[in-house]
């Protein structure tokens, strides 16, 4: 079972180059990035940033969130804007073509906070007025007030962290709204940005049924937008939830259970009109989340803020290979990182090329188009799809039972070979390794992988 392992969302601009139809959702003509070449992989980058804090901490949630102990609104905003100028010119990117606030409680921050960050982009790089600007919205009274304000500062599509639509489970999951404000949320969502609109929502709760689910799914469908995140629950050690799973005070459901429930709402959701573009994202009218598709297309993209992760090329100290980075987690040391030396980078990581193909293949099987012969290219001209997995007798059964398919589009999952992609990625992942680790020495000697720990001056 695919387990949702990204969160988070580029319309694609750049100077000289449209890709935007005239329609109120911005819909992508094509990807500009295979029709301008490997050039401009470089040249434009998505730009997420990281709020880290929360009112309280949910009783699944393992990721780097912090109860903040005063209002630092002021210096968190200062040094957000401050990261965000050092990266961007590190990066030397001449255009971000989406951004995401993510979290954390994003929108626990200012409206000044957004407006601050998108003006000091729009400083550095070409932010066209088009470009997708999210927030993860978390649906309470206080996050559904802002939600205008946050329009007038910018953003431009809301993701909304629903999960639940039964009081009972919010309460166990350690939410802190209600079913009803969830919906007024949405409603007030979808007339300010109508048709970008996402409501994420889990399953394989704790008590949860098939049946209950749903009913669950057939509410949501009746007041939801034009865009549904899936994300299957996951027991991540040291969370409450999992100690009281471990101690038999909950139990989730069995894991063919929460199969049934992936493709119950697969089904039901394509009978609503929605298409499945990923392994946990379904749109109607064309409303994917864009900055996603830039993750699961390879491209590049600047993480900002405690604890937010990026790849790209730093340019400006004369590299040419992309670099997986790592900002400082705690938001205390990232601050006075940021204060001293412009930025909280903390783990800097170059990229062989093994690795980044690794990546390319394992984002873009998580797509329902899968990877392109032409997208292939842009990473990879020394081999094709058919050289490196043609031949494999692993690839081959998957072929034959029908769960992949490679043909004169590319590589791909069929329907039923989405939902076992986790099964199959470790043979494909061997096969490259296999087939690029056959090229002669002098071909990769030099991609050899680095690694390089920054430590505050």
């Amino acid at each position: 079972m695919i387990k949702h392992t990204l969160r988070a969302a580029g319309r694609v601009t750049s100077p000289g180059l449209r890709c935007f139809s005239g329609t109120p959702g911005g819909e992508i003509i094509e990807d500009v990035f295979e029709r301008a070449g490997s050039t401009h992989l470089t040249q434009q980058a998505s730009l997420y940033v990281h709020w880290p804090y929360c009112l309280r901490r949910c009783s699944y949630c393992n990721f780097n969130k912090y109860i903040p102990r005063s209002n630092n609104n002021h210096i968190m905003t200062e040094c957000l804007q401050q990261e965000t100028e050092t990266l961007l010119q590190l990066s030397q990117v001449s255009c971000i073509t989406s951004v995401f606030f993510g979290g954390g409680t994003p929108s626990l921050a200012q409206p000044s906070t957004i407006s601050a960050v998108l003006e000091t982009v729009s400083r550095h790089a070409n932010l066209s007025d088009k470009a997708e600007v999210t927030l993860e919205v978390n649906p309470t009274p206080v996050g559904m007030s802002k939600l205008e304000d946050f329009c007038h500062a910018g953003v431009n599509r809301f993701s909304i962290g629903v999960q639940s639509l039964q009081d009972e489970d919010l309460k166990i999951l350690g939410r802190d709204h209600s079913s009803h404000q969830a919906l007024q949320t949405i409603e007030e969502a979808r007339r300010l940005c109508p048709g970008r609109v996402s409501v994420d929502v889990m399953f394989g709760r704790p008590k949860q049924s098939v049946e209950s689910w749903e009913k669950e799914l057939s509410d949501l469908l009746r007041v939801c937008d034009d865009h549904v995140s899936l994300y299957q629950l996951t027991l991540e050690r040291g969370t409450q939830l999992f100690k009281q799973v471990q101690s038999s005070e909950m139990t989730v459901p069995a894991d063919d259970v929460t199969a049934e429930m992936y493709q119950c709402a697969r089904r039901s959701l394509h009978q609503h009109g929605f298409q499945q573009y990923e392994v946990s994202n379904f749109a109607r009218h064309n409303a994917v989340s864009e900055h996603n598709m830039s993750y699961w297309k390879g491209r590049q993209y600047i993480g900002v803020g405690p604890g937010a992760h990026g790849r790209f090329v730093p340019l400006g100290e004369g590299s040419v290979i992309r670099e997986a980075r790592t900002q400082t987690l705690e938001p205390d040391v990232w601050i006075l990182e940021v204060q001293q030396r412009g930025h909280g980078t903390r783990r800097r990581i170059h990229l062989s090329h093994l690795d980044f193909l690794e990546e390319a293949l394992v984002m873009g099987m998580r797509m329902t188009e899968g990877i392109t012969h032409k997208h292939w290219q842009l990473f990879c001209p020394q081999l094709s799809l058919n050289e490196v997995f043609g031949m494999s007798i692993d690839v081959q059964e998957f072929l034959q039972s029908e769960q992949l398919i490679l043909d004169d589009r590319g590589l791909r999952c069929s329907w039923d070979g989405l939902a076992l992609l986790d099964s199959m990625l470790p043979s494909l992942l061997l096969e490259l390794e296999t087939q690029i680790l056959q090229r002669p020495q002098s071909d990769h000697q030099a991609d050899a992988q680095t690694e390089k720990t920054i430590h505050p001056r």
